[in-house]
């Protein structure tokens, strides 16, 4: 019998015909503790064919308990039998371990894929082990004091940069009344070790000279890209502090994001093809992040298609594409993180992905898309994409009227009215990731607001776009169609129709009600029957108007 399941990064088959190792047993538990937990079938073929578990692991009591006794710390396993066509196979459930699991000869693996796809348990290096701590919040590889480096690494040119970006950017204005030495400690940029201040990681990548930050964090590289079809426009790479790295790069991205003029009234608007604070938010986001114990580099990608920085190392634990807006925040590097908000480089709550995604739904724009993102490094791509006009018209309108920005949760909601036209909160929940409670609390305000209109009563309740959105872009059918049809009759919506264009005709009614023509030809006989409406011409093109 051949198991459904196939092995992965998370299930394992080993064979136990001739009774399975311990040695390569406890490999297998540890590889997976490791790296994303899963499942060990003892007694399966790699080709999923059941052959049935030793008798000396039949026991699973003592089993978990000899796991236990083989791995530092202590892993606690659950397992489980069962029998397929009278062969009895042994399931060993293994979650991720939230430190570095070792076997009991000293041992550290971790699972990967090999290129044909099936995995492997080989051993976690120094570096991985860096690297894993970080992703687990244990270790902040940023604040770590570097060995051999001194004072004489850190480039008081830098560290002018740095106060002006303080000034520039409203950072913590008390910072500019330290004195050099003060204002490192107070960012942890050194730390006192032995008596002797000595540059920590992010000291070195703030405000390192560059062959100090060459010496001490190679990984620290970061080029840009700008091609024009398969012309290549730009292509550079720096090793450089992260301050002076994000001031080039920034030219650069302005050279290369054209705005587009709107006019609202008496207003005039420039919209830029990427939002300028998402994009700076996107950068920094991709440093303060990005693990600086893996070989890699920060790349900017600006192309036909749109904008694209990546950078090594996965999201951390506990972090998804899935809660990327709504997870705690917490990073890979604590301290850099901390220096650059209180700098006022990066957003100073922590949640520098609402600004992210913020920049591209007040125009109306694709999500941030980080599907191609992997555990080797995260990959954000904003599409080039034309702002919905009447949207921003909407949205600019309400800012203006409140004072005040609205909420990354708010515009993730009217987004998706636009796209769903017509919803309940169980469907916005669903579109959003957003729980239905938090829905619809947002969706309450926005109604009181005038953004959304509120359609039916109860579970039947359903909400859309304010109707002045659909005017404006001259879509009376699309409004019409999402008002409440259990509330109103076919006919009453058919005059509402015609009352909102001035005049209607056959295939309107086909559009608007989702009927065949011939039903749209009777109900509209029925209401010139009726005197509440007049043919205004005949023929096959017939048009109908209000009496």
């Amino acid at each position: 019998m051949l198991l459904t399941e196939k092995e992965s990064l998370t299930i394992e088959f080993k064979s136990d015909k001739k009774k399975l190792s311990d040695n390569d047993l406890i490999d297998s538990i540890v590889g997976l503790a490791n790296t994303s937990g899963g499942k060990l079938y003892l007694g399966v073929e790699d080709s999923g064919e059941v052959s049935g578990v030793h008798k000396d692991h039949s026991n699973i009591s003592t089993l978990s308990a000899f796991i236990a006794n083989r791995t530092v710390p202590p892993l606690s396993t659950r397992c489980e039998m069962e029998v397929f066509n009278g062969l009895s196979v042994v399931i060993i459930n293994v979650n991720q371990s939230r430190s570095i699991v070792a076997t009991s000869t000293g041992k550290i693996l971790r699972r990967r894929l090999k290129t044909d796809g099936t995995p492997e348990c080989v051993p976690m290096y120094p570096y991985e082990i860096t690297s894993r701590l970080s992703d687990l919040s244990l270790l902040d590889f940023s604040g770590q004091p570097v060995p051999d480096a001194t004072k004489d690494d850190l480039d008081p040119i830098e560290r002018v940069r740095l106060r002006n970006i303080i000034k520039i950017n409203y950072g913590e204005a008390s910072l500019l009344e330290l004195t050099d030495d003060e204002l490192d400690s107070a960012l942890q940029l050194t730390k006192e070790v032995e008596g002797k201040h000595i540059p920590t990681i992010t000291g070195i990548l703030l405000i390192g000279k560059r062959e100090s930050i060459k010496r001490f964090v190679p990984t620290m590289e970061t080029s840009i890209q700008v091609l024009s079809g398969t012309e290549v426009i730009v292509n550079e790479s720096y090793h450089r502090s992260i301050l002076s790295t994000v001031e080039k790069i920034e030219n650069y991205f302005n050279a290369w994001n054209p705005s587009t003029e709107m006019d609202f009234g008496l207003i005039r608007m420039n919209i830029p093809e990427f939002n300028r604070r998402a994009f700076r938010e996107a950068l920094v986001n991709a440093f303060c992040h990005r693990d600086y114990s893996m070989l890699g580099r920060v790349r900017v990608l600006i192309n036909d298609e749109g904008l694209t920085i990546t950078n090594p190392g996965g999201f951390i634990e506990g972090v998804t594409i899935d809660n990327l807006l709504y997870a705690e925040p917490h990073g890979r590097n604590p301290v850099l993180a901390d220096a650059l908000k209180r700098i006022g480089l990066a957003e100073r709550t922590g949640r520098g992905i609402d600004r992210i995604f913020s920049g591209s739904l007040f125009y109306g724009r694709p999500l941030p898309d980080y599907s191609a993102s992997t555990s080797k490094n995260v990959n954000l791509f904003i599409a080039r994409s034309a702002p919905d006009k009447n949207f921003v018209r909407m949205l600019t309108d309400e800012q203006s009227k409140t004072g005040k920005d609205i909420p990354v949760d708010a515009l993730l909601i009217l987004n998706s009215l636009k796209e769903l036209r017509r919803a309940s909160i169980k469907q916005v929940a669903n579109q959003t990731k957003l729980s239905e409670i938090k829905v619809q609390a947002t969706l309450g305000r926005l109604v009181e607001s005038g953004l959304v209109e509120a359609i039916g009563s109860g579970k039947s309740r359903n909400f859309l776009l304010s109707s002045k959105l659909y005017r404006d872009s001259d879509n009376s059918v699309g409004y019409v169609r999402q008002t409440d049809i259990d509330k109103l009759r076919s006919l009453e919506l058919i005059l509402a129709l015609c009352k909102q264009q001035g005049e209607i005709t056959k295939s309107n009614v086909v559009e608007l009600l989702h009927v065949n023509e011939r039903q749209a030809y009777t109900l509209l006989k029925k209401l010139v029957d009726e005197g509440k409406l007049v043919v205004l011409q005949k023929g096959h093109y017939a048009k109908y108007g209000m009496p």
